[in-house]
C-alpha cells in the first residue's frame, strides 16, 4: 500500500511506529506519550480524534474508548527530523492519565536532598476504579464520533444508558455498511466478509480468556494496581467480543434488541429448565 506524500514524509522506526505526545490546547502541559503507526496516525488526521498504536496488544486503540476521556486534536505537528509527532488537544473530563490524573507526567525529581527522588507532586482528579467502571465504551466508530458516556448514578439510568448505546451502536452498525472501506473499521470489516468478521469474534474471545486468566492471578491486597489494571484489561477485551459479535449481528441485519429480547424471555426461568425445552 502506497502512503499518501504526508505519511511518507515521516520516519517511522523500525517497527513502523512514532512517539506521539499529546499536549493541552490551552495550557501547554503535556499530558501523555503514545505510540501511533501509519494507520493510527491518518485515523487521527481524519476524524480529528486521537487514535494510537498499543504495542501491548498490538492493535489501534482510541484514546477514551474505555474511560470517556477522549482528545480532540486541533493541531498536528512534527518535529524537524520528522520522527516525533505532537498533538495539540483538548482532553475529555480533563483526565489524561489512567491513574486519574490530568497528566500522566505526575512525578517531578526532587534535587533539594542529598539524593534525587521522585515525587508525585499531581493529585488524583478521579479514582481509576471509578473510572474505568462507570462505562466502557466499545465502538471505535462511536469514538469517531465523538459518542462519550457519562456516569451512571444508580442502577436504572445505567440501564437506560446502556440500552440508549446499544441502539447507537445499531445505528452505526447499519449506517457503516454503505461506507467506504478505507474509511472505517467496521466497514472494512463488511467488505472483508463474514468469515474475516467470525475470525475476529474468535480472536477477541480468546484474548478475553487470556485476559479473565490474568486478573484471576492477580491479588488486591499485594498490587493494588497491577489487579486494577488486569480488571480493566479484561473489561476491555469482554467489550471487544460484544463488539464484533454485534457486527456479526448486524451482518444478518439482526439488531441488539433481539438478543435483550431474548435475554428478557429467559428471566424466571429455570437454566437447567430453558436447556431441556431447546
Amino acid at each position: 500500500m502506497t502512503l499518501p506524500a504526508w505519511l511518507a514524509a515521516i520516519k517511522f522506526n523500525d517497527d513502523g511506529l512514532i512517539p506521539a505526545i499529546a499536549q493541552d490546547h490551552k495550557s501547554g502541559r503535556i499530558l501523555m506519550m503514545a505510540w501511533m503507526n501509519a494507520e493510527a496516525l491518518q485515523l487521527t488526521a481524519q476524524t480529528q480524534t486521537a487514535v494510537y498504536f498499543s504495542r501491548s496488544r498490538a492493535k489501534l486503540w482510541h484514546k477514551g474508548e474505555s474511560s470517556g476521556h477522549t482528545q480532540t486534536v486541533h493541531d498536528i505537528r512534527l518535529d524537524c527530523d520528522a520522527d516525533v509527532i505532537v498533538l495539540n488537544v483538548t482532553q475529555a473530563g480533563g483526565i489524561a492519565c489512567h491513574t486519574g490524573r490530568e497528566s500522566c507526567f505526575y512525578q517531578r525529581l526532587d534535587l533539594s536532598g542529598q539524593t534525587p527522588e521522585w515525587e508525585t507532586v499531581d493529585k488524583v482528579l478521579k479514582d481509576p476504579a471509578d473510572i474505568y467502571a462507570s462505562t466502557e465504551t466499545v465502538d471505535n466508530s462511536l469514538q469517531t464520533n465523538n459518542t462519550t458516556a457519562k456516569d451512571d448514578t444508580n442502577a436504572e439510568s445505567n440501564q437506560t444508558e446502556n440500552a440508549s448505546i446499544l441502539q447507537q451502536l445499531d445505528n452505526v452498525l447499519a449506517e457503516r455498511k454503505q461506507a467506504d472501506a478505507d474509511s472505517s473499521y467496521v466497514a472494512s470489516l463488511y467488505a472483508k466478509g463474514l468469515n474475516k468478521i467470525l475470525e475476529k469474534v474468535g480472536e477477541e474471545s480468546t484474548e478475553s480468556i487470556i485476559a479473565a486468566k490474568d486478573f484471576a492471578s492477580c491479588n488486591e491486597s499485594i498490587d493494588k494496581a497491577q489487579y486494577d489494571e488486569a480488571r480493566h484489561e479484561l473489561i476491555y477485551e469482554v467489550a471487544d467480543v460484544w463488539f464484533h459479535t454485534l457486527v456479526g449481528l448486524a451482518w444478518f441485519d439482526i439488531e441488539s434488541d433481539a438478543v435483550l429480547n431474548e435475554l428478557g424471555r429467559r428471566f424466571g426461568l429455570s437454566g437447567i429448565d430453558e436447556k431441556a425445552s431447546r
